[in-house]
């Protein structure tokens, strides 16, 4: 679809790099030339992760382990990444979710979605940019949010704020960094299936298949069609495009707004129980 050298001389960092969407874009970028910084908080993962995609595309990958909950320990994780070079492309793509009747919500619970999606993909944004404006480089930030951030969804509240408090600061940082050669966008995805997150999104086979249906084009999508649109918007052939959400979901929120809006007809009171962690 692109040219090998499309992303060639770029250093770019994905958080929750070693796993899912993360993971296939990272694939992706090293295969258009750029260079991959990859963080999560499980460092294992991570090299287990930069080990398979150097075999599988020759490029050179870096990882560390952070949790970007915490803001010293993502400052921290930036200056590692400076120390070779300076970024020129950062991918939030870190994400917490699970669904869940709000009702029995604790703060607990929503601290922890909140705290990945929308303060760590802060932290990163405005460290990386604080970073790029001193330096007067000209970079560019893509945000992995979803299309509930602004048609809202039951079942999924704390995912729903953060990711909607992430697509407020990429549009406004867009205005405010955008002349100075910082660009944001970011990409709502529907149903791209990954390990993990689909056991605590759809736990139930019938709901996983209503899932990933439930659009014009009757399928799930496919990473690496989510890795291309996020390859090409990382390019300097984008340049133009600032302070944009680009949907690829099949054409599923025109259809119906409120991705988990459905969830409450399928699960039984029994299902939901089943979901309740263990003490």
């Amino acid at each position: 679809m692109f040219r090998d050298d499309l992303l060639a001389g770029k250093r770019i960092l994905i958080t929750g790099g070693g796993t899912g969407i993360g993971l296939s874009i990272g694939r992706r970028y090293l295969s258009l030339g750029a260079e991959l910084v990859i963080c999560g908080r499980r460092e294992q993962v991570l090299a287990e992760a930069a080990e398979e995609l150097q075999r599988d595309t020759g490029g050179r990958v870096s990882f560390k382990a952070c949790d970007i909950r915490d803001a010293a320990q993502v400052d921290a994780l930036l200056d590692w990444a400076w120390t070779e070079g300076p970024l020129d492309g950062l991918v939030n793509n870190a994400a917490g979710n699970f669904i869940a009747q709000s009702e029995t919500l604790s703060p607990r619970a929503i601290d922890a979605v909140l705290g990945i999606v929308l303060h760590g993909s802060a932290y990163m944004t405005i460290g990386c940019g604080r970073r790029w404006l001193a330096a007067g480089r000209r970079a560019s930030v893509l945000s992995i949010i979803t299309t509930y951030a602004w048609t809202g969804s039951a079942y999924v509240v704390p995912s729903a704020m953060a990711k909607a408090g992430v697509l407020a600061m990429i549009r406004s940082l867009a205005v405010e960094w955008g002349g100075r050669g910082v660009r944001l966008n970011a990409i709502a995805p529907g149903p791209f299936p990954t390990a993990g997150a689909w056991e605590r999104l759809v736990p139930k086979p019938e709901l996983a298949a209503a899932f990933e249906a439930k659009n014009p084009l009757k399928r799930a999508g496919r990473h690496e069609e989510l890795a291309n649109l996020a390859s090409f918007l990382m390019a300097e052939e984008a340049a133009y495009i600032n302070g944009e959400v680009v949907t690829i979901d099949g054409g599923e929120w025109l259809q119906g707004a409120g991705q988990f809006n459905f969830v409450g007809s399928m699960m039984s009171q029994a299902d939901w129980q089943a979901l309740k962690p263990r003490k």
